[in-house]
């Protein structure tokens, strides 16, 4: 089984250097309103993809269910890709010992902090890669606890015929409105589902619309809300995918391989998927197309997206721009 291929895709974005074209970024991007309607789509969205840590959400509604008692903060680590912030490690913790557990029970790897201070403190003091610096940490704790909730074994919890992956596969399944098409390993350890864009779409426009909303399912309302509410917590300070969720006051994710995505209060919700990988351009994308779509003011999303994008540089000056590519002007530059 495989993903779309170029033939499928649209160019979602071009890199221009000294007014020259360099790059060019091909993909699918989806937007759904709250009944599942297509509003704007580009590309293949309904081919495979793996959507990665972009279903963190919902890996957390199963946790819960499960019996984990997250509240908050710990919410939006759970459901997020930190930056292992020492903020970020000592939330971590603090799942693991509501569960009774140490870092020692996690089964994600060991990492430096992405977080620029708190590596240069670890180093400074001699300590070696932590598994709560893993951007998946709170994910693992969360799986965790659900397990001693429920009674389920912890050493083999990222097994695919574990209750809990079970659970997981189930809950993933219920809200994209469609069977996992197959299973692979994410980057963590953990089972990762192969799903369509459109369905991927289709979960983040329940998020969305469950923000606060107390006639939606008051599990997913809880866990929409504190990834709204604690976006840092969900990347970290001046990341994209917190600045992302800040301004659009959205549920905002990303994934591996050029994932993205976000479901708005109204139910709206962007899916993106950039082929060759790269996350430079998926908050681009996502912008765009909801523009495309009438649901973002032009203006509003250059806002925008001067806070996410990168500048292309020489020399440490600005030399050149991303911008949208055909998917999004026809053709004619953005």
């Amino acid at each position: 089984m495989q993903t779309f291929t170029l033939e499928n895709a649209a160019e979602l974005a071009v890199i221009e250097r000294s007014g020259f074209v360099e790059s060019r970024h091909a993909g699918a991007v989806v937007v759904l309103d709250r009944d599942g309607a297509v509003l704007f789509s580009a590309g293949d969205i309904d081919s495979p993809i793996f959507a990665r840590s972009a279903l963190k959400p919902f890996q957390t509604i199963a946790s819960m269910n499960a019996g984990a008692e997250l509240q908050g903060a710990q919410i939006a680590l759970a459901s997020g890709s930190h930056t292992g912030s020492f903020e970020h490690m000592k939330v971590a913790q603090g799942i693991l010992e509501e569960a009774g557990l140490s870092a020692d029970a996690l089964q994600n790897p060991a990492a430096w902090p992405q977080h620029e201070q708190s590596f240069h403190a670890l180093v400074q003091a001699g300590h070696g890669k932590q598994k709560l610096a893993f951007n998946c940490s709170g994910k693992h704790a969360a799986f965790l606890w659900g397990c001693v909730k429920s009674g389920w074994s912890v050493e083999d919890y990222l097994s695919v015929d574990h209750p809990l992956q079970q659970l997981v596969a189930e809950t993933i399944e219920h809200f994209v409105g469609e069977p996992i098409a197959c299973t692979g390993i994410d980057g963590c350890g953990a089972p990762t589902a192969a799903i369509s864009l459109t369905g991927l779409a289709r979960g983040y426009s329940v998020l969305g619309a469950s923000v606060e909303n107390i006639k939606a399912d008051a599990r997913v309302a809880t866990v929409a809300t504190a990834m709204v509410d604690y976006p840092e917590f969900v990347q970290g300070e001046g990341q994209p995918v917190t600045a992302l969720s800040e301004q659009l006051d959205a549920v905002v994710k990303n994934g591996a391989e050029g994932v993205l995505a976000l479901g708005l209060r109204s139910g709206v919700a962007v899916a993106v998927k950039v082929l060759d990988g790269s996350s430079r351009v998926v908050a681009l994308a996502a912008v765009r197309a909801l523009v495309k779509a009438g649901e973002l003011d032009g203006a509003r999303a250059e806002e925008i997206l001067g806070l996410v994008m990168r500048p292309i540089t020489g020399g440490g000056q600005p030399v050149g721009l991303i911008r949208g590519g055909e998917a999004f002007t026809g053709g004619e530059s953005s």
